[in-house]
């Protein structure tokens, strides 16, 4: 009769021998069996008496029919009834429908065509790319995006470390996060060289990239990178690109492209930067030169004579550092000193003589 586990560890029974007088020994489980069950195996029957044989860790090749054998020092014995049939199968992800487009809803089952007597309301552990996400019977997951994306698996609540066989979910979507880059970076500098590279996330990949020039109707180029040799001002402006598969396009932000003029050369520089240098020393030392003289111009002239009064033997002087905006100040100034006459005392008489 044929039976199905899903248990980690089977006890199989096969035969039961009721009665072994001959002397002898029974074949050990090992020896039966294939190599690939090395390490999986246990026997445990009495030699005398039955014969119970333990797998663990079955695996769906271990489905088969077993049968016993046994062997004395003057028979061998083998039954001729069937033996039991083995038979292994795990725990299988279903998703509906098998492909699926973003927006769309979609169901995963964790199914088994085992009757699980030990529980059967199970519980189903969903793992996305081996880490825990879920737990119920079937995985909903209405609308499906992107991230949704993966490999996944189920075990039953209580055998966690049973878990079912990976199925990937693919989900497919338009262009997404459309983007534009350009290289070299910096000033973009008339007479050089610029390329503009499109990128954007997908599923399928983007098959077409298409340049455009904002208020230009006719498209510049298309590939995924855009490239202007020789830049001149004409090609100044805002760039954007267009990705586009087999679910939906979608363009870029626009890039703003300057174009500055064509660099002096180093020569040319290096002889204005000298002509700057010699002008500001020129000027500054004419500055100097006009402070100095003001100076001593300033030192001669902070008295200045006015015209004397012929009728008289006084100079009038006009004192410029006291001057003031209401009046003048005036200062007698004369040209000789003060002569004294001496007082000679004399009687009338001394002049009659």
């Amino acid at each position: 009769m044929g039976h199905q586990w899903t248990y980690p560890a089977l006890i199989l029974i096969p035969v039961v021998i009721q009665s072994l007088k001959q002397s002898g020994k029974l074949n050990e489980a090992p020896q039966i069996l294939s190599p690939g069950y090395g390490g999986r195996v246990e026997y445990l029957g009495k030699m005398q008496s039955d014969s119970i044989l333990r797998i663990t860790d079955l695996r769906e090749e271990d489905s088969a029919e077993y049968k016993i054998r046994f062997r004395t020092d003057q028979t061998t014995w083998e039954p001729t009834f069937p033996g039991t049939t083995l038979t292994v199968t795990g725990l299988q992800v279903k998703v509906t429908p098998a492909t699926v487009t973003e927006g769309q809803k979609v169901t995963l089952t964790c199914s088994t065509t085992c009757t699980l007597s030990d529980n059967p309301n199970a519980t189903y552990i969903w793992y996305k790319n081996g880490h825990v996400t879920n737990q119920s019977n079937s995985l909903f997951l209405n609308p499906v995006s992107s991230e949704d994306a993966g490999r996944y698996s189920c075990s039953v609540e209580g055998h966690e470390d049973l878990h079912s066989a990976e199925e990937t979910l693919t989900v497919t979507y338009g262009p997404k996060n459309t983007s534009v880059s350009v290289s070299p970076s910096g000033e973009i500098v008339e007479g050089s060289s610029v390329t503009l590279t499109c990128s954007s996330d997908a599923n399928p990949p983007v098959d077409k990239y298409t340049w455009y020039k904002k208020n230009v109707t006719s498209p510049k180029a298309s590939g995924q990178s855009y490239s202007i040799t020789n830049i001149s001002s004409e090609d100044r402006g805002e760039y954007y690109c267009e990705a586009q598969n087999g679910r939906g396009s979608m363009n870029s932000t626009a890039l703003m492209i300057i174009v500055a003029g064509k660099q002096t050369s180093v020569m040319t520089a290096a002889v204005g930067i000298i002509i700057v240098v010699l002008v500001l020393i020129l000027c500054l030392s004419g500055f100097m030169w006009f402070r100095r003289s003001t100076a001593g111009s300033d030192a001669t002239t902070g008295i200045q004579s006015v015209h004397p009064d012929p009728n008289s033997d006084t100079y009038t002087a006009l004192n410029m550092k006291t001057r003031s905006p209401e009046y003048d100040t005036l200062a007698n100034v004369r040209d000789f000193p003060t002569v004294t006459i001496p007082h000679i005392d004399a009687d009338a008489s001394d002049y009659e003589n």
